[in-house]
């Protein structure tokens, strides 16, 4: 064979014996033969769990026999029935439905590789598997033929004789799969768990490894809910179909109140109560049968119950929605909203947006490839699906709860929304509850929830409400912890002004620019560490940026007291960097953007969001003219500032600023320094 184990092979084939399965080799039969892949994979799973070729090469000859033998295959359906009446009985691998005949009080099953609706099913086993009622499950399946039932009432040609779902029956799972992470890195882990939904995570950015994980959510928390719109062939819908036995998928069309919810003439519980994720694929033309349909899912997403008559019924279940865009992202917010793919009942409704906990960027993610695929170990899929369903039980945010607190931009909601997206993300990297949980990989799962969320606020306020108007999502780690902010990349481009606060050190600037160029748009950027001195690191630095940051650091010198109080610049080390952003590149007479950087630096503090600074100074901290205030001012709003701060001697050059430019930019006017730094301090 060409295959070849690598480091991560070895390492969990050795953590993880008799769980780990070629995914190659799964998804060789799935092709194949009609069926999903954690049910080829649940066979070679049983037969083929070593890394021994010779053992694996056994296991598959088993593995191809059994499906051989037992997947009814196109146009096989007559000789398998043939089977059963020359042998009694016929053993097949197929998804089984059941239906209740109220004219005879019997149950039967569906086998719809056999072409069979109407075979005689014992009601024992539909009441222990009531799946089979809500859409079905796969299971090896014992049919036999021409038995008489129920004390000699009529025949049924077929009878399902016994059934074996095909999923784990170990109860021990979580604690196999704790034991082994606890062994690797939180790297090592990400990776295989990658592998084992059947991906390569070298063929993936991280963007696209944190598009997986979130996917990955419901199967971990319980009422999780989330919507995904993207690209076409991005594989939104293959874990929920592929991957586990407790997902269901609902592929357009009508959604029936009494499949989703209950029954209420024959109190059957819905696909809700039944599976741990329900799945909209295709959410564009999702619709329901009845006017209240909607209602009826907002107040589940909301509180996790539906009511059927007077008796309040309680799931677990969460619903996903899953479609595509018909232009890009951008195009899209550029027309309209992120939600203007979903149905006309709830495209525009606020409230239902504000029951889902996240909105995953299903255009980070690529389209499918055979690269994107792995040929490596991976987790046995009902192994998998077994040990996210326990822990659904569980939660690490107690962990958590004296390290992270939220800004307030958060309402009660958005904290709830975030707490489970964390939740779900820690249980996925943290399957053992006994691990210490990385400062690291808290900050990323924070980052990603906040960004989750925040992306939901934003199409909220874009629809116009004003009680969604504050978006800026922030956090801190520890109580002592600097504020950071998050922003949804797709509506904030790195070198666009945004209306978020920048992190600790970073500031806009706009400069007077050299002869013949227009003024210059800068990004001061200031970092701090241990030492006693203030650095520029532009590699060749034009001498006028030189002189702005040489005037600056003897401004935070001597005046260090009435700026920064106790803090004491000589005991740390400056560094900063100034990128460019326009073609003037000179750097000249912004030693007041660069002095407000190096003083955001020091306190550890943002600068309010939005704003732009202008000015130069002497080294005694006397503020130079602004000669060119207006076309400043233009190039601040064509940028996207909401505020620019000026020195206050150039107040009467905007006289003559246009009632279109004065509507979309407030102008800040400083005296000095100290009032410079006032103004534009964050709370």
């Amino acid at each position: 064979m060409s295959f070849e184990l690598d480091s991560l092979d070895e390492k969990t084939a050795d953590l993880f014996e008799g769980y780990v399965v070629r995914k190659d080799l799964a998804r060789e039969f799935a092709e194949k033969y009609p069926v999903p892949n954690y049910v080829a994979e649940f066979l070679i799973g049983k037969f083929c769990a070593t890394t021994d070729e010779d053992e694996i090469a056994e296991g598959l000859e088993i593995v191809h026999k059994q499906l051989r033998d037992k997947v009814v295959k196109a146009g096989e359906q007559e000789l398998f029935k043939a089977r059963a009446k020359d042998k009694g009985t016929v053993k097949v691998i197929d998804l089984i439905t059941a239906r209740l005949d109220a004219r005879s009080d019997n149950f039967f099953a569906a086998i719809p590789s056999l072409l069979i609706n109407d075979a005689f099913i014992p009601s024992e086993f539909v009441y222990e598997h009531e799946r089979m009622l809500t859409g079905g499950f796969y299971a090896e399946i014992e049919v036999e033929y021409g038995a008489t039932q129920a004390e000699g009432q009529r025949s049924y040609p077929f009878t399902v004789k016994n059934l074996r779902p095909i999923q784990l029956s170990k109860r021990n799972v979580l604690d196999d799969l704790a034991a082994g992470r606890e062994k690797m890195t939180t790297e090592e882990w990400k990776d295989f768990l990658c592998r084992s939904v059947g991906l390569e995570p070298s063929s993936l950015s991280e963007r696209a490894k944190a598009v997986l994980f979130l996917r990955m959510i419901p199967f971990v928390e319980k009422n999780y809910n989330f919507i995904e719109l993207g690209p076409r062939g991005t594989g939104k819908s293959y874990l929920f179909q592929q991957i586990s036995p407790y997902s269901h998928l609902v592929s357009g069309g009508k959604a029936t109140v009494a499949k989703m919810f209950v029954n209420n003439s024959s109190g059957q519980r819905g696909l809700v109560c039944q599976y741990d994720i329900v799945c909209f694929d295709e959410v564009s033309g999702i619709s329901f049968d009845q006017k209240d349909g909607v209602n009826i899912m907002k107040g589940y997403m909301e509180s996790g119950e539906f009511s059927r008559g007077k008796e309040n019924i309680r799931a677990e279940g969460g619903i996903s929605m899953l479609g595509n865009f018909d232009v890009d992202v951008e195009h899209q917010q550029r027309i309209g909203h992120l939600f203007g793919p979903l149905p006309k009942e709830i495209r525009d409704d606020t409230a239902f947006m504000d029951r889902i906990h996240s909105y995953i960027p299903g255009w980070d993610y690529p389209k499918v490839h055979p690269d994107l695929l792995t040929e490596h170990y991976g987790f046995v899929s009902d192994f998998l699906a077994e040990s996210w369903n326990r822990l659904r039980n569980e939660s690490r945010l107690h962990k958590i709860s004296d390290k992270v607190f939220f800004g307030d931009a958060l309402s009660g909601r958005d904290r709830r929304a975030v707490n489970k997206t964390i939740d779900g993300l820690l249980k996925l990297l943290y399957p053992s509850y006994e691990m210490e949980i990385a400062e690291e990989d808290l900050e990323w799962a924070v980052r990603t929830a906040l960004e989750c969320r925040r992306r939901v606020k934003e199409q909220q306020k874009r629809i116009g409400s004003a009680e969604f108007r504050n978006t800026m999502f922030s956090y801190r780690l520890g109580a002592d912890g600097i504020e950071q902010y998050v922003s949804t990349p797709e509506l904030h481009s790195e070198n666009e002004i945004s209306s978020d606060p920048l992190p600790p050190g970073q500031v806009w600037g706009i400069g007077p620019g050299d002869q013949n160029e227009g003024s210059g748009l800068y990004k001061i950027e200031v970092t701090t560490t241990p030492g006693s001195t203030i650095r520029l690191i532009n590699v060749k630095a034009p001498s006028g940026l030189r002189e702005s940051v040489k005037t600056a650091e003897q401004v935070l010198y001597t005046q260090n007291r009435i700026l920064i109080g106790d803090h004491n610049p000589k005991e740390a080390e400056f560094s900063i960097q100034v990128r460019s952003l326009t073609s003037a590149k000179g750097g000249s007479s912004i030693s007041m953007p660069i002095l407000l950087a190096l003083c955001s630096a020091s306190l550890g503090k943002s600068l309010k969001g939005g704003i732009v600074v202008v000015g130069g100074m002497s080294v005694g901290g006397t503020i130079e003219p602004v000669y060119n205030a207006l076309d400043m001012a233009e190039l601040a709003a064509e940028n996207g500032a909401v505020a620019i701060l000026l020195p206050v001697a150039s107040r009467k050059q905007l006289i003559d600023m246009s009632d279109e430019l004065a509507s979309r930019l407030m102008v800040i006017y400083y005296k000095d320094p100290r009032d410079a730094l006032f103004k534009v301090l964050g709370e």
